[in-house]
């Protein structure tokens, strides 16, 4: 769906971080004092974009559901730093009435920062309208937007049975087949998360037979510890057994 090289966007380490690591405190007293949240609603709507980014940047810090609105009419603001900034901050106050504006600008935001802000928002906002996307984004994104995409699918555990039954497929063919290591760590990650609210059934044991599949082959060290993380952490019988067998014949 989305070019790799897409307005110069996000393939260095950098680009595979936290969406909210590199976003600077509003003020050098911030874990003191937040921002004054009234003041802060008032510069959403400011003229001037870099007034709009900074504000909706300390919602990141604050959580008030008066800013929901003005939030998601950023979604659709002219400068790419405001919107992403807004998908930030929607994150940090997860909003059911957000979700369909985030689907929305998912779908059209040709700007692959925005775009991977969005999703880490829809994974907060924790909605079953958020699976289609964040699994076609898993499917067809360049790959920052995939890694994100992949743990906000984790946060699905806590939504409904059939939701976590729709995103364990898709988790599985990104484990096997993505090209990138960090997506393929992220859905051997998230696959564990959702294991853990599933019954013993066939989903179930495929997502187990997937895990004990990356543990096993993938070329990757990372991938590979983090599928032996999500089958420790599952505690499935036949994950831990294959995990003590191969590590006392030698093969890590």
């Amino acid at each position: 769906m989305y070019d790799e090289d897409d307005i110069k966007l996000l393939e260095t380490e950098a680009d595979l971080e936290s969406p909210l690591d590199h976003i600077e405190p509003i003020t050098a007293e911030s874990e003191v004092a937040k921002p004054d949240p009234d003041l802060m609603l008032q510069l959403l709507e400011n003229p001037l974009s870099q007034q709009r980014m900074l504000a909706a940047r300390a919602f990141c810090d604050i959580q008030d559901q008066r800013a929901i609105p003005h939030l998601i009419h950023l979604l659709t603001d002219n400068c790419p730093l405001v919107r992403v900034s807004a998908a930030y901050a929607i994150g940090r106050n997860p909003s059911a009435d957000a979700v369909e504006p985030l689907i929305n600008q998912l779908n059209r935001d040709f700007n692959g920062y925005v775009r991977k802000g969005v999703v880490w928002a829809l994974g907060n906002c924790r909605d079953r309208r958020s699976l289609i996307p964040l699994t076609n984004a898993l499917r067809t994104d360049i790959s920052a937007v995939r890694l994100w995409s992949a743990s906000a699918l984790a946060q699905m555990a806590g939504v409904a049975y059939e939701v976590i039954i729709g995103a364990i497929p898709p988790l599985i063919e990104s484990l096997v087949q993505d090209p990138t290591a960090a997506v393929r760590s992220n859905s051997a990650w998230a696959i564990g998360q959702l294991c853990k609210e599933l019954p013993s059934n066939v989903v179930y044991a495929t997502a187990i037979d997937a895990l004990i599949q990356a543990f096993a082959e993938d070329k990757d060290l990372g991938v590979r510890e983090d599928a032996k993380a999500s089958l420790l952490g599952v505690g499935d019988p036949r994950g831990l057994q294959l995990i003590e067998t191969l590590e006392q014949e030698g093969w890590f």
